[in-house]
């Protein structure tokens, strides 16, 4: 860890101007499992930052954990950081499918951990389910999405799972040991999940997350409002705000030996990439494409490619923004690819 944490700080003194403003106002401590870091690294992480930048006071500060490594000494060494905003990745309460998944925590651990949280002063806590799992029922994910709402979590994030090439999950879709979920499966849980979170007083906000009023994560509305963002570390990507994303390579071992800039690769965005980048990013969320930020062309092509999709009541336009109807939620994907360019 001292090795990749000097490494990380290399990195911050040499990008640190790669987006104009060297105020934090988000921060988010992820990708992998940051909740195996012992909290003196992390304290040494969060000096380095401090070092480098500058965070303002109400800054939004994220650190991912598993359930079952929040303990209680860990919490006590937290809270001598910066941190203020815990996410767990629960992906369900269901110990047979959490097996089946290869986690290491069952359901009590998730719940234990969410106390464990709030008895050390961590009230921001988010939570990720996972629906569409082989072999979970309807009722399955009702007990799910209860049991997540039941602890007082102000935030929660839900995604139909992915079969993502070179998995174990893929390997065993294509040797036919596992199936997909049923669409129609997939709908009716998704339907739930809308009507579950609106009753507890969630905000549906994008189509994936759910938010407490005043709790959504503004580290992720960045991603979905274009907002110029820097990430550091192997497999880390950045964004200039303009048209250049920035990806590390994810080798570890090379990002570490790196003299100068670590090994990355740069994409550059054309003008349709952008629009196809903007219309995808905005219409996921619940404020939608604000039509006023096109060029007048892109404008005439957006609402040309929405007019279907407006008389089967899938879009609507409110204030000048284009937006996703509760019905048009559930075909999203097919409705931003027409959009798109």
């Amino acid at each position: 860890m001292f090795l990749y944490a000097q490494a990380l700080e290399r990195e911050m003194c040499l990008r640190r101007h790669y987006i104009e403003c060297s105020r934090v106002h988000t921060l988010y401590i992820g990708g992998g499992t940051p909740s195996l870091l012992p909290t003196d690294a992390l304290k040494e992480l969060f000096a380095a930052i401090e070092r480098n930048f500058t965070l303002v006071p109400d800054a939004e500060i994220t650190i991912e954990a598993n359930p079952d490594d929040v303990t209680p000494e860990w919490l006590k060494g937290l809270a001598g950081t910066p941190v203020n905003r815990i996410s767990m990745g629960a992906q369900t309460f269901n110990d047979s499918l959490l097996k089946f998944l290869g986690r290491r925590h069952n359901a009590q651990q998730i719940a234990d951990a969410v106390k464990a949280c709030k008895e050390a002063g961590f009230n921001n806590i988010s939570l990720d389910l996972i629906y569409g799992l082989p072999g979970q029922t309807l009722n399955n994910w009702h007990v799910d999405v209860e049991s997540a709402l039941k602890l007082g979590i102000t935030h929660l994030s839900a995604y139909a799972l992915s079969y993502e090439e070179g998995t174990r999950l893929d390997t065993m879709l294509r040797k036919g040991l596992v199936q997909e979920a049923d669409e129609e499966l997939s709908r009716r849980m998704y339907d739930y999940l809308m009507s579950a979170t609106e009753k507890a007083g969630f905000l549906h906000y994008e189509i994936s997350n759910f938010a407490l009023p005043g709790f959504h994560s503004r580290h992720n509305s960045s991603y979905w409002q274009g907002t110029p963002y820097l990430g550091l570390g192997a497999g880390a990507h950045s964004y200039d705000g303009l048209h250049s994303r920035r990806a590390n390579l994810p080798d570890v071992n090379a990002y570490i030996a790196a003299i100068g800039d670590v090994p990355h690769e740069i994409e550059e965005l054309g003008s349709d990439e952008l629009y196809d980048e903007f219309i995808m990013t905005r219409l996921r969320t619940s404020d939608g494409i604000p039509l006023n930020e096109l060029t007048q062309k892109d404008r005439q092509y957006c609402l040309s490619m929405a007019a279907q999709h407006i008389g089967h009541h899938l879009l609507n336009i409110k204030n000048e923004h284009l937006c996703l109807t509760k019905k048009g939620i559930f075909t999203s994907n097919d409705i931003i690819c027409d959009l798109m360019k």
